[in-house]
């Protein structure tokens, strides 16, 4: 399977039509995320896969003319350690199809969350999960789909999803790389600081290679410290986005920067001008 192509440096846009979108269409959402100055935009199937191969080769025609690079969430009831074969056989479904869907629009990077352990042991977890997305790489690339598939780090410690086991996923397959959620991160771990966010790109730099951060898929939003891990906009947070922004600066990293604060697109344009003032300050 072969990724269609890389992004030519790190682009911002929401997770899903942004806001301020006249009509709810993905269409729409793609206009606005263009004229609003953004440059990416994360299709959001989460509560199911609902747009057609037709459709979606339409958006990705806007998309290309309008230079907004395409991500896509997969399903949240996604599981692929579901206990029940049925279950998991459904949650291979739901990550190929939105791989399909994202593919016809020439999008770029599929994200979904890998399961649950559900009093299992981790490692019996993580064998369960490889065995699944083996079947998910062999569908896709029997099929030509070429996008990225990204396991998500995940926020509660019932979930499989940390650092280290989506790294190890990942090397599990050539087209398989993390989607990195800070948030979750900073909720999993209390990771939060400049040397905390160094620290994950290093040892992604480490484990995976340089194409790694040449090929990022990165989520951003505040988060509270709930027992839901409830998202919240980036400015009624502790979470240090500034200096997250300023360690991928160091980093050199490219891909796809996607806000999922409750504000949508209004995150993503702070952070797309922090970072263009970053960008200016290194080349001035």
């Amino acid at each position: 399977m072969k990724v269609p192509y890389e992004v030519d440096r790190l682009r911002f846009g929401p997770a899903g039509i942004p806001h301020a979108a006249k009509k709810r269409s993905v269409i729409e959402g793609v206009k606005k995320v263009a004229e609003l100055g953004l440059d990416a935009m994360e299709l959001e199937f989460v509560r199911g896969v609902k747009l057609s191969l037709e459709k979606a080769r339409e958006v990705g025609k806007v998309a290309k003319e309008l230079d907004v690079v395409l991500t896509a969430h997969a399903p949240y009831y996604v599981n692929l350690a579901a206990k029940e074969e049925e279950k998991r056989k459904r949650s291979i479904n739901h990550i190929v199809t939105s791989a399909r869907v994202l593919h016809a629009a020439g999008g770029w990077s599929v994200v979904f969350h890998p399961g649950w352990y559900m009093k299992r042991a981790p490692t019996l977890v993580y064998q369960i999960i490889r065995d699944a997305l083996k079947e998910v790489i062999e569908i896709l690339e029997s099929e030509g789909v070429d996008v990225w598939i990204r396991p998500e780090t995940m926020e509660m410690k019932t979930k499989f999803g940390s650092l280290d086991e989506v790294i190890k996923l990942s090397l599990e397959f050539e087209k398989v790389l993390p989607c990195i959620d800070f948030a979750h991160l900073r909720y999993r771990e209390n990771w939060n600081s400049e040397e905390h966010f160094r620290s994950i790109l290093e040892k992604l730099e480490k484990e995976l290679g340089r194409r790694a951060l040449d090929n990022m898929h990165i989520h951003v939003s505040g988060i509270k410290l709930d027992k839901h891990g409830t998202h919240l906009n980036l400015k009624e947070s502790d979470m240090r986005w500034e200096e997250l922004l300023k360690v991928l600066k160091e980093f050199n990293v490219r891909g796809v920067l996607i806000s999922e604060s409750p504000n949508l697109e209004e995150d993503a344009l702070m952070m797309k001008r922090l970072w263009e003032k970053l960008t200016s300050q290194e080349t001035s």
